[in-house]
């Protein structure tokens, strides 16, 4: 025979003092773990969101990001006439050869100064990246040392409104347009003429080069025939398998999310516990009526067992509420691979908040356990005189 559900819910609003400092405790836990996993969430989403599926991106072999890549003029000019290049109404090939390089600049909070991304590009860069849009001022001219930075960029650096400048080596670029990214990871960066920043930053070579073939077929034709052709020792794949796998910057957040979720976790145990314990020992006469009105050991196990996972599923609910406050809240970070800031936004989804709630009831069935072991245990004559 099994105890209603309605009892449990009724000792929980009795002892409504220790009820609630156990759920805003197991809140507070849950909180942490679903908004360090909306912040590696959003890390993701950026670089996921980033690319165009007819793109191929092109980079020196053995390197891991265009950061760490070196693709000489020559290359890009044996790549600019490649049969596979599709051509725009001007009849001109659709292909970019960039250079990534990076400027420290002054947070707008006075918080100090932390690195930039400087991505130059060629005159098909934008075409490139339908995804990106204009939404202040102009776009760069080559050679008058102008720079088009990210809105994001601009809400937290210093002197990144239009108008502004930026010091990139021995030169000042003045700030003439802002961008918008779509969420992606170029809204991470400032953007400038290719050749211009080969000249500022004194580079002879490219860092990478991106590329629109003219259809499916010619795409996997250049990504076969870059691969293969050994005097360019290039590496070729679809600009959005590229950035899919840059997500090293998301890894050790997820790992401090789940040592920290553990270390709070074992505390959140130990409160319930605590609750539980304290629950049993006021229901001692309780507990020995309910053995004597014929309800097995069993039946107070899972009663307490219950009990506990209510509380904590309340608690989760609240922790998922407090985290929605975050939900996509911008924010930056250091990026491990390049070193420079990302900016992202936190996005607390749906499967987040069920993990957090599965969470926190793992924890109050974990903290409840011992607890029901011992109120099940009680011999019934010596709990029926308890005081």
């Amino acid at each position: 025979m099994a105890l209603p559900l309605k009892y449990n819910l009724r000792n929980v609003i009795v002892r409504w003092r220790s009820s609630m400092a156990t759920v805003l405790g197991i809140a507070a836990v849950v909180a942490v773990f679903i908004v360090l996993r909306g912040m590696a969430r959003g890390l993701e989403a950026s670089s996921g969101n980033t690319g165009d599926p007819r793109n191929v991106l092109i980079v020196r072999k053995g390197s891991q990001a265009e950061s760490g890549s070196l693709v000489s003029r020559e290359h890009f000019r044996t790549l600019l006439y490649m049969e596979e290049v599709a051509r725009n109404e001007r009849n001109e090939p659709v292909i970019s050869a960039e250079v990534i390089v990076m400027v420290t600049a002054p947070r707008r909070d006075g918080s100090g100064e932390a690195n930039v991304l400087l991505r130059g590009l060629t005159p098909r860069g934008m075409e490139l990246r339908p995804q990106v849009s204009l939404v202040a001022g102009r776009w760069f001219e080559p050679g008058h040392h102008e720079a088009v930075v990210s809105q994001r960029l601009a809400r937290r650096f210093a002197g990144f409104e239009v108008g502004g400048t930026i010091r990139a080596g021995p030169t000042t670029l003045a700030i003439v347009g802002q961008m918008d990214g779509g969420g992606s990871a170029f809204d991470s960066e400032a953007w400038l003429d290719a050749d211009e920043a080969r000249s500022i930053f004194e580079r002879d070579q490219y860092s990478s080069i991106l590329v629109r073939p003219r259809d499916e077929a010619a795409l996997i034709r250049l990504v076969k025939k870059v691969e293969e052709d050994k005097r360019l020792t290039l590496r070729a794949e679809r600009e959005v398998e590229y950035y899919a796998k840059q997500t090293l910057t998301a890894k050790p957040i997820k790992i401090v999310a789940s040592l920290l979720g553990m270390a709070m976790s074992l505390g959140a145990v130990f409160a319930a516990m605590n609750t539980m314990y304290a629950s049993v020992a006021s229901r001692t006469r309780e507990i020995g009526t309910l053995r004597v009105l014929g309800f097995s050991r069993r039946t107070v196990v899972a009663c307490f067992v219950i009990e506990g996972g209510l509380l904590a599923g309340f608690g989760g609910l609240v922790g998922c509420l407090l985290s929605l406050l975050m939900n996509g809240y911008s924010a930056g970070t250091l990026d491990f691979q390049s070193f420079a800031e990302t900016v992202f936004q936190f996005r607390i989804t749906p499967d987040l908040m069920l993990l957090g709630v599965a969470f926190s009831v793992a924890i109050g069935v974990a903290g409840s356990l011992l607890p029901a072991l011992r109120a099940a245990r009680l011999p019934v004559i010596s709990a029926l005189k308890a005081p």
